[in-house]
């Protein structure tokens, strides 16, 4: 027979188990033609795909995504300080 009490506790701890997922679990990849928010505490923009560092976007701030996806990478205008176009690991905005 199973105890009520038992079934109702393992409910709750999987409920809260559920809803406790980090942060970056909510990351998704980027949109193309949509300026996304970065969720990462910081995000390296390169020259290329896995290329030259040149700037870095932090947890806040946006990236408009322009395509093409290439290794997963993505290129598009990095704003803020960094200010330019280049490339950022897709997968890591709000």
């Amino acid at each position: 027979m199973v105890n009520p009490a038992r079934l109702a506790a393992a409910g709750l701890a999987a409920a809260l188990a559920v809803t406790a997922l980090p942060t970056a679990a909510h990351a998704a990849n980027g949109t193309i033609g949509q300026r996304e928010t970065v969720c990462a505490t910081d995000l390296f923009v390169r020259t290329d795909p896995n290329g030259a560092w040149m700037g870095t976007l932090y947890r806040g701030q946006t990236f408009l995504v322009e395509g093409p996806r290439s290794g997963g990478y993505v290129y598009g205008f990095a704003y803020g300080h960094v200010n330019r176009r280049g490339w950022v690991q897709d997968g890591w905005f709000c």
